[in-house]
């Protein structure tokens, strides 16, 4: 978290029902509520203690269950009112609604049978709890408290240079968004002093963010032909490109690892678990 005297924190810790989540001051204020889950205050085991919230890294099934039983409850709702996808480190979009209530939530297969593959969330609807996951890759929520349009959005390399973040400003100006009216909050990643790419990433990412790659990505002075890649920096890149104005793009400078840190990361430790980004629009009249 990044505070001073004069400017509030980016990003702020909060506990509720005994569980340790990251929020953003800027979009509690716009009428979303939103987080990132540490590791702490779930039942897993192992290298997946004790929050995981993903079914697909070979965590107990009845664990995770739990674990989401537990973010639920920190949300005042229900584990069947999420909604999860497939997630492919793509940039496909697809707009929930509360019929996609419960897609995923119990099982990988239910969201592979719903809702399908997918990097990004939309919804309308303020009876969704739209969920993504990750440990290293990016996650991103975008509110637009003026049309009532959220998203959420899992950006890794690859999901990165195809455009996932730009996808999901699109979808939303489908329902009425005017970028220029969206609240972003990144969450944490890698850090870029850890983010070691070939040079295959290299090439995909100069050859999608052409003349502005070099801000985010250097050669790292340890290792030929090796860079060092900043994962939040490229999407509050695309943020930016996509008409978000950067006053109103809030990332925390916590990251992901290494041990013991509060987030898991695949890159410090495999197996490991995922932390989630949550995000639900608060009804009208709500506080």
């Amino acid at each position: 978290m990044t505070s001073d005297t004069t400017s509030p924190a980016t990003t702020v810790f909060r506990t509720a029902a005994g569980l340790n989540l990251l929020t953003w001051p800027a979009l509690d204020a716009s009428g979303a509520d939103a987080a990132a889950t540490a590791r702490s205050g779930g039942v897993s085991a192992g290298p997946y203690a004790a929050l995981n919230l993903s079914f697909s890294v070979g965590d107990d099934q009845g664990c995770v269950i739990e674990n989401r039983r537990r973010l639920a409850a920190a949300f005042g709702t229900g584990p069947g009112d999420f909604v999860f996808a497939r997630q492919v480190h793509g940039a496909r979009v697809r707009v929930v609604t509360e019929a996609d209530r419960g897609s995923g939530a119990f099982s990988l297969d239910d969201a592979v049978d719903s809702v399908g593959e997918a990097d990004a969330l939309v919804t309308t609807s303020p009876e969704v709890v739209l969920a993504i996951l990750t440990a290293d890759c990016v996650p991103i929520v975008l509110h637009d408290p003026v049309a009532g349009v959220l998203a959420c959005v899992h950006a890794g390399w690859r999901g990165s240079v195809a455009g996932v973040t730009a996808a999901a400003v699109a979808a939303m100006q489908g329902l009425g968004t005017r970028p220029s009216d969206l609240i972003a909050g990144i969450g944490p990643a890698i850090g870029a002093d850890r983010y070691q790419v070939g040079p295959d990433v290299h090439e995909a990412v100069s050859r999608s963010f052409g003349p502005a790659a070099p801000a985010f990505i250097r050669p790292d002075p340890s290792a030929p032909a090796r860079w060092l890649l900043d994962l939040p920096s490229a999407n509050r890149h695309a943020l930016r490109e996509a008409g978000v104005p950067g006053p109103q793009i809030h990332a925390t400078d916590l990251v992901t690892g290494p041990v013991p840190g509060h987030f898991f990361s695949d890159r410090t430790a495999r197996p490991c678990g995922r932390l989630a980004l949550v995000a639900r629009l608060r009804p009208k009249g709500a506080r």
